[in-house]
C-alpha cells in the first residue's frame, strides 16, 4: 500500500471512530474502503458500528456488511419507505439483492431510482451488472450511459474494462483499465482485468496480481475474474488454478468456490464438486448454479457409465440400454474419423454425458455465453442433450455429437487457444462434412442479415457470440463461422483448415492467420467472403419478403384442396427458398398434393429432395421410407427410416420396421441393432421382439447370442410356437434338413 492509501485508510479509521479517539460515527464509504484495503477486523467493527446507527440506511449497509442479508433487506425496505428517501438507498438494495441471486427484484429497484433520478449513474450501473450476467446484449448500452452521466465514476471504466474483455476486445479492455486507475490507485478489478490480459497472452500477470495483494493481500475476487477470463476462452483447467488462488486468498469468498466445484464437474470429476458446492450451500451461498448443480450431482445414481480404452459414455438408466449401442459406435465412428483428419489422437478418454432432461443439461451450460442449446464441449468433457430431450424433429443427436467432438480435437490441438469463432466455425463445418443433410439450414433470421449486411468482419466475428447486438445474432453467428469454414475449403483447400490450427495453436491472432494461412489481408477476405455468400444466398436473400408471401398464398391454396395450384405454386416457393423445411414447408405442401392426386413417385421425389436439403420431420420421412418400400425400393425406404435414428431414435415402430427391411435384405448386424433397440424400449410384445433379435443372432451365425435371445422369448410366452422350433433349431442343427420319419 503506497502512502497515500494508508492515509486515506488512516482518515477513514478515525473517521469510523476505529483505533481513534475521535468517536465520529462511521460511514457505509469508510467501512467500505477498509475491507477493500484487506483491513477485516477493523472493517467488522465499522459495520457493527453502522447497524447501532440511528439510521436505516446505515443499519442496513452495516447488516449487509456483516453478511446478516435477511436483516440487510428489512432496513433497506425501512430506508426506501420514508417519501422523499435518497434514490441511493434502492440502487445499494438492488445490489444487494443482485448479490443474493434475486436479479428481478433488484433491476424494479434500479428502474425506481432512475425514475427518481434519471441522471444516476449507479443505477445505470446495476442494470449493466444484472444484464451481464444473462449476456443479453444491453449490458454495452448501460455502460455507455454510466460513463456518460459520471466519467469520473472509476466502477464505471472497471466495468467497461469487464464487458470489453468478455467482448475479445482487449485493447478498449485495457483503455477502460487504464481510466479507472487514473481516478482511483487502488482499483482492484482494473488490476485484475490487466492480470487477465497478460495470462490470456501467455505472459506473466504477477506484476498487476502483486500490485492487487499490496492493496489488499485477500482480495480472492481477483483471482476469481481472472478465472472467469479463462473459462471464456476455454482454458478451463486454467481457470481451476485461478479459482483455487481466489479461495487460497479469501476462504469465504463463496461465489470463487462455487465456481471451483462447477468447473471441476465440467471437467468430469464428482466429489470435490460435491464438497465445495455443499460448502458453499451450507454457507448460505445458494445462487442457482451452486443448487442446480449439486442437484444434478445428485442425480448421477440415476446415471449408468461405459467405459472402454477411448470413451466414458454416461447415459440415464432408462434409456441406457437403448442408446448405448447408437452413441458407442458413433464416438468410435468419429473418433477414427477425426484422428485421421486432424492428425492427432486424444491424450485420453473423452467424457460424452447425455441429458434426457434439458434442465440438467442447462445446468452444465449455466454462466456460459454463446452456447449452443443441445451441446456444450469443456476439454475432454462433452455434455448434451439426448433424443429424448426434444420433440421429433427437433433434434439431431449425431449432428451434435459430432460438432462438439470437434471441439475436443480444436482444443486439444490447440493447447486450448483458439478464437471462439474458429472452434465453432469449424465444428459446424464439419456438421456437414459428415453428411451434406446435417447442420442447420439457412434459417430466414440469416437471410435477413444476409440482406441487412450484418455479418461481421472476420476479426471481430468473436463479438457476435458473447454480447449480440440484436436477437438473432449468436444463431447468425454460427452460421458465419461455419460458412467461413466452407468458403476456405472450397476457395483454398481442407489442408488450410488444419494450417489455420495449427497457427492458432502458435498463438497467432486472426489478422494474422488470415494473412498468412491465406496469403489475402482480413479485409481483402471479407470482401472476397461477402461476394461468395451474396452468389450462394443474395438472391433469396433480397427475395425473402416475396417467398414468405408467396409461402402465406401457398398455405391458403392448400388448405382450399387446390391441388394443381399447390403443385405448381408450391415449387416456385420451393425455387425462391429451397432450404426452407420448417412448418409449413413447400416440399411437404406438393407431396401432399401430389398423393391427392395419386401420383406417388412425383410425391417420392419431392419428399427426397426433403430428405436431401435436410428435412428432419421422422413423421414425413417415415411417408418418404413408406412411398420407397411400394415403390420397390427397400434399400432406400431402410436408409431413409436409419436417417430417423440419428432424430429421434425413441420409436418403437421406427426399430421393428427397420429392423424387418434389414434382415430382408441380410444386413444382419443392422437388423441385430434395431430388434436389440426394440427389446430395449420394453415393448408389449416382448416375445416377439426377442424372437426376432435371436432370428437376426442365428442368421448372422451367433448361436449363443441367438439362444439367449429365445430362451429369453420363451420365458415371456413359454407355449411361442415358432421360438420353440428355433431353440430346437438352435440346438440341434443337425435335425434341420434329416428326413422325416413316422
Amino acid at each position: 500500500m503506497t502512502w497515500p492509501e494508508k492515509f486515506v485508510v488512516a482518515l477513514m479509521m478515525a473517521l469510523a471512530g476505529i483505533g481513534s479517539c475521535w468517536a465520529a460515527p462511521a460511514t457505509p464509504n469508510a467501512c467500505q474502503a477498509l475491507r477493500k484495503h484487506g483491513q477485516q477486523a477493523d472493517a467488522k467493527a465499522c459495520y457493527e458500528s453502522l447497524v447501532r446507527s440511528n439510521s436505516a440506511y446505515y443499519r442496513a449497509e452495516g447488516y449487509w456488511g456483516l453478511e446478516q442479508y435477511d436483516q440487510a433487506n428489512e432496513q433497506f425496505r425501512i430506508a426506501t419507505a420514508v417519501p422523499g428517501s435518497d434514490p441511493l438507498y434502492k440502487v445499494r438494495w438492488g445490489l444487494l439483492l443482485h448479490e443474493r441471486f434475486n436479479n428481478t427484484d433488484a433491476v424494479g429497484l434500479f428502474q425506481e431510482a432512475l425514475q427518481k433520478d434519471p441522471a444516476n449513474a449507479q443505477a445505470y450501473l446495476g442494470l449493466a451488472m444484472v444484464s451481464a450476467d444473462g449476456f443479453d446484449g444491453k449490458a454495452t448500452d448501460y455502460a455507455s450511459r454510466v460513463l456518460v452521466l459520471d466519467p469520473k465514476l472509476a466502477e464505471g471504466h472497471e466495468f467497461a474494462a469487464n464487458l470489453a474483455l468478455e467482448n475479445a476486445d482487449t485493447e478498449h479492455a485495457i483503455a477502460q483499465a487504464d481510466e479507472a486507475l487514473a481516478l482511483s490507485s487502488d482499483a482492484l478489478d482494473a488490476m485484475a482485468i490487466h492480470a487477465a490480459v497478460e495470462l490470456l497472452a501467455d505472459r506473466s500477470p504477477d506484476a498487476w496480481l502483486d500490485k492487487i495483494r499490496k492493496v489488499n493481500p485477500g482480495y480472492g475476487e481477483a483471482y476469481a475474474r481472472v478465472a472467469h477470463y479463462l473459462e471464456l476462452n476455454y482454458r478451463f483447467e486454467d481457470a481451476t488454478v485461478y479459482y483455487r488462488k481466489a479461495i487460497e486468498a479469501d476462504p469465504r469468498y463463496w461465489p470463487a468456490r462455487s465456481q471451483l466445484g462447477i468447473s471441476l464437474m465440467r471437467m468430469g470429476q464428482e466429489d470435490e464438486p460435491f464438497q465445495q458446492l455443499e460448502m458453499c450451500y451450507n454457507n448460505g451461498y445458494r445462487d442457482a448454479a451452486t443448487v442446480n448443480s449439486l442437484r444434478l450431482l445428485d442425480s448421477y445414481k440415476n446415471f449408468v457409465t461405459y467405459k472402454d480404452d477411448l470413451i466414458i459414455l454416461r447415459l440415464r438408466k432408462n434409456e441406457a440400454e437403448l442408446l448405448h449401442p447408437y452413441f458407442e459406435a458413433e464416438l468410435h465412428r468419429i473418433l477414427a474419423t477425426y484422428d485421421k483428419k486432424y492428425r492427432m489422437k486424444l491424450p485420453g478418454p473423452v467424457q460424452v454425458e447425455v441429458y434426457p432432461d434439458h434442465e440438467d443439461f442447462a445446468v452444465r451450460t449455466m454462466g456460459m455465453p454463446g452456447l449452443g442449446a443441445l451441446g456444450v464441449t469443456f476439454g475432454q468433457v462433452v455434455a448434451m442433450d439426448s433424443p429424448s430431450a426434444h420433440k421429433p424433429g427437433d433434434f439431431n443427436w449425431g449432428s451434435t455429437l459430432w460438432h462438439e467432438m470437434s471441439h475436443v480435437y480444436i482444443l486439444s490441438a490447440t493447447n486450448h487457444r483458439v478464437p471462439r469463432w474458429f472452434t465453432e466455425g469449424l465444428a459446424v463445418h464439419e456438421e456437414t462434412q459428415v453428411s451434406p443433410e446435417w447442420g442447420d439450414r439457412v434459417s430466414p433470421e440469416i437471410l435477413v442479415a444476409i440482406r441487412d449486411k450484418k455479418l461481421l468482419p472476420v476479426a471481430q466475428l468473436d463479438r457476435g457470440f458473447i454480447f449480440p447486438q440484436y436477437p438473432a445474432q449468436v444463431l447468425v453467428s454460427y452460421f458465419e463461422a461455419g460458412s467461413i469454414c466452407d468458403y476456405v475449403k472450397s476457395h483454398w483447400s481442407e489442408d488450410k483448415l488444419l494450417d489455420m490450427v495449427h497457427s492458432y495453436a502458435q498463438r497467432k491472432t486472426t489478422p494474422e492467420v488470415i494473412q498468412e494461412d491465406l496469403g489475402v489481408s482480413p479485409e481483402e477476405f471479407d470482401k472476397q467472403y461477402l461476394q461468395w455468400i451474396n452468389k450462394s444466398y443474395g438472391t433469396q436473400a433480397a427475395n425473402f419478403d416475396q417467398s414468405r408471401k408467396a409461402l402465406e398464398h401457398l398455405v391458403e391454396a392448400a388448405k382450399q384442396k387446390q391441388y394443381d395450384a399447390v403443385i405448381q405454386e408450391g415449387e416456385a416457393v420451393r425455387r425462391m427458398y429451397p432450404e426452407y423445411i420448417g412448418d409449413a414447408n413447400p416440399y411437404e405442401f406438393i407431396a401432399a398434393a401430389d398423393l391427392a392426386k395419386g401420383d406417388k413417385k412425383a410425391a417420392e421425389t419431392v419428399l427426397t429432395e426433403y430428405e436431401k436439403i435436410g428435412g428432419d420431420d421422422p413423421a414425413t420421412l417415415k411417408k418418404l421410407a413408406s412411398l420407397e418400400e411400394e415403390l420397390g425400393q427397400p434399400k432406400e425406404a431402410a436408409a431413409t427410416l436409419d436417417r430417423i435414428n440419428y432424430i429421434y431414435p425413441v420409436d418403437e415402430g421406427l426399430h421393428r420396421h427397420l429392423g424387418d427391411l434389414w434382415f430382408a435384405q441380410a444386413n444382419y448386424p443392422g437388423a441385430i441393432r434395431e430388434y436389440t433397440a426394440v427389446v430395449a424400449l420394453n415393448p408389449l410384445d416382448k416375445a416377439g421382439a426377442e424372437f426376432n433379435l435371436a432370428q437376426a443372432y442365428y442368421a448372422s451365425g451367433q448361436r449363443d447370442k441367438a439362444e439367449e435371445s429365445v430362451l429369453a422369448a420363451l420365458e415371456a410366452a413359454p407355449g411361442y410356437r415358432p421360438a420353440q422350433k428355433l431353440l430346437l433349431e438352435i440346438e440341434h442343427p443337425e435335425a434341420k434338413d434329416s428326413p422325416k420319419t413316422n
